[in-house]
């Protein structure tokens, strides 16, 4: 009997035991369980102490990130730095080791020079244009939908001349066709009664440049069929009426719908002063 009594004990001490370490358990876990919901629950305070506190450790991290990161990108430039130096070094090396004959390069063009000089004489070309010039102010800007000319304050007193070039700095602007006194009338490149010989370069191909009333561009007529005329070719007047000075710079050539067009290098609406050809 004392020994069933005993057995008994044993049996209800352990299960006392247990039951106590499940309570502590059951509490363990309700404690974590509130502390999570509370660490949960800050994150929906938006005034008072939490967020002074979230803000502040939002600003720390942040600039501690900033002055973290500084050093590293002080290094990476440097590092890209060092190789802009290393390539500009071996540029100049690259450089220093060419050999550049500039005597010979300018004897060159003093032979080029010379050789065009006697094929000139060779073909017996008269030198039509002259490096005079009259600088002229625009007094009235007359001007159609079509019609487009300009007076200046030079005319036969100044020794302005009939049917000559008028240009603005190196470029074609248009023609003298009146001649007053003390003024002169210019019939512009743009004018729709405006067609001047001229030759587009490179190629040497001689055509009309005609004038439609815009101030933009002009028509290029008279073209031979077979033409290697590309965009972006120069024209230039070609001086063979006899007046109108050669070689003078009127514009690019640029292509629309497979129809040739001249962009002028002149800027017709801002004309104040021109130079007449003398």
């Amino acid at each position: 009997m004392a020994a069933d009594s005993g057995r008994d004990d044993f049996i209800i001490a352990i299960r006392s035991a247990f039951l106590k370490k499940g309570t502590r358990q059951n509490f363990s876990l309700f404690t974590l369980l509130i502390v999570s919901i509370l660490v949960l629950s800050l994150e929906y305070f938006k005034s008072g102490p939490v967020d002074k506190f979230r803000s502040i450790t939002k600003d720390f991290i942040f600039k501690g990130s900033f002055f973290v990161s500084v050093p590293f990108v002080y290094i990476k430039n440097q590092y890209y730095l060092f190789q802009d130096h290393l390539e500009m070094y071996d540029n100049y090396t690259a450089l220093q080791e060419k050999e550049f004959d500039f005597e010979s390069i300018s004897n060159q063009i003093e032979f080029y020079k010379s050789e065009n000089e006697r094929l000139k004489k060779l073909i017996e070309e008269k030198k039509i244009s002259s490096e005079n010039y009259l600088l002229a102010k625009v007094l009235l800007d007359q001007q159609s939908p079509f019609l487009k000319s300009m007076i200046i304050n030079k005319g036969y007193q100044h020794g302005v001349k009939l049917g000559v070039a008028v240009k603005d700095k190196a470029y074609y602007v248009g023609k003298i066709i009146n001649v007053n006194l003390l003024t002169s009338r210019i019939l512009l490149a743009t004018d729709l009664n405006s067609k001047i010989p001229v030759v587009v370069e490179p190629g040497g191909v001689n055509a009309i440049l005609s004038g439609n009333g815009n101030n933009n561009f002009a028509d290029l007529e008279f073209l031979p069929k077979l033409n290697t005329i590309s965009e972006g070719s120069i024209v230039y007047t070609s001086g063979v009426d006899g007046i109108i000075s050669p070689a003078i710079p009127i514009g690019k050539v640029f292509i629309k719908d497979e129809v040739k067009y001249v962009d002028f290098f002149v800027d017709y609406n801002q004309l104040k002063f021109i130079r007449v050809n003398n």
